[in-house]
């Protein structure tokens, strides 16, 4: 069976996320990377405390997963 490495656990959020951004997401029901892949980009900006940077690290993290954003309608 192959190894598989990851920086951080299934489970959580991507690292270099802030605080605020972490809180917003936590207090929308966010806690998983696979959580964040079913918002847009525009639900994530509504979030009082996610900010572009925060957008950022996770399109980022989503991508190295072969994941994206939940396309706008």
């Amino acid at each position: 069976m192959p190894s598989r490495t990851k920086e951080r656990p299934e489970s959580s959020l991507p690292k270099g996320i802030g605080k605020p951004a972490q809180r917003a997401l936590a207090a929308a029901g966010v806690s998983r990377l696979d959580d964040v892949a079913r918002l847009t980009e525009a639900q994530l900006m509504g979030l009082h405390g996610v900010g572009p940077k925060a957008i950022g690290v996770i399109k980022a993290a989503l991508e190295a997963e072969g994941k994206s954003l939940a396309k706008e309608t």
